[in-house]
């Protein structure tokens, strides 16, 4: 048995069916399903787990459904400012990037900074220089248009408030995966817009290798979503590696100790999806509910899911 295994999530937060029409719900389902399965296939044609994770994270970011690539919210300035970051777990190599503009796929240039680069983490414009190096797509700032968006924009716009992707209910958008391959190996990906009306070139935890996204094939490989200030300070992706590595936890067990303990106790709210290196799979979120889905050597179909039961 080769104990393939992947995850996927597009976000957590106060996700109810009273917020959701049927059309919507079948939409994002829809789309998670199709990223998991084509990422999936990588996987099941011997393919890497670093490849499976930056497409189905790519594939994320091609739906305007999901706060990352094309459906990024606005900044204070009406702009868009992605975040992202991927690692290997075989060779603990990654690459990050904060605060770029215009670029289609994020993923992809994280991808291409874990290969070509000595650096692991590039910003704003040397990012985007470096992504031009490299011939990664860039659009215009029409492509990243969304009318529902641009509403949440314009109602805080002339205010110091910031949003965590949605005004009414507190959804925390961005998009993820993590696999194990035939070979044993982990990857993780993470890709995120951050915050409507979002000020002072904020960075949060996605694109921060250890708190946001984390892959190590000795344990696990993690892709956070939730208010990335609190993920940030308790450096929840390697919270979870080290509670496996030095105390001898399950997958499980640290991501509940981590998610449902002490993110709870530090005011921090979200999930996470996780594979160790046996295949097991844990998504565990404190939230209302998480965009979220896997599918493994032993559940074929997978599954899809967005509320908490």
């Amino acid at each position: 048995m080769q104990n393939l295994a992947i995850a996927i999530h597009g976000g957590a937060g106060t996700i109810t069916p009273a917020s959701m029409t049927p059309d919507l719900e079948k939409a994002y389902k829809s789309t998670l399903s199709h990223a998991l399965n084509q990422s999936y296939q990588i996987l099941e044609k011997g393919g890497s787990a670093l490849d499976a994770v930056e497409l189905a994270v790519a594939l994320l970011e091609d739906s305007p459904l999901f706060n990352a690539g094309r459906g990024s919210v606005f900044t204070k300035e009406g702009k868009h400012e992605m975040d992202a970051a991927i690692m290997c777990g075989k060779t603990m190599e990654a690459g990050a990037v904060a605060g770029v503009r215009s670029i289609r796929n994020p993923v992809r240039l994280t991808r291409a900074i874990l290969e070509h680069s000595d650096h692991v983490f590039l910003c704003g414009y040397g990012a985007e220089e470096f992504a031009r190096k490299y011939d990664i797509a860039f659009e215009p700032e029409e492509y990243f248009y969304d009318k529902h968006r641009y509403k949440q924009w314009r109602d805080v716009r002339d205010t110091d408030i910031f949003m965590l992707d949605h005004t009414e209910d507190r959804k925390f958008g961005t998009v993820g995966a993590v696999a194990r391959d035939a070979n044993g190996d982990l990857a993780a990906a993470t890709s995120t817009g951050g915050m409507t009306n979002k000020n002072y070139n904020r960075i949060g935890d996605s694109p921060v290798i250890g708190s946001g996204t984390y892959a190590n094939n000795d344990t696990c490989a993690i892709s956070c979503t939730g208010h990335g200030e609190f993920f940030i300070r308790a450096v929840v992706a390697y919270d979870v590696s080290c509670l496996m590595e030095y105390k001898g936890y399950t997958l499980q067990e640290a991501c509940d100790e981590v998610v449902m303990d002490k993110l709870v106790r530090f005011g921090g709210e979200g999930g996470l999806i996780a594979v160790d290196n046996k295949g097991n799979i844990a998504l565990p979120f404190n939230s209302e509910g998480m965009y979220r889905g896997y599918r493994t050597s032993q559940d074929q179909e997978g599954r899809v899911s967005i509320y908490k039961n």
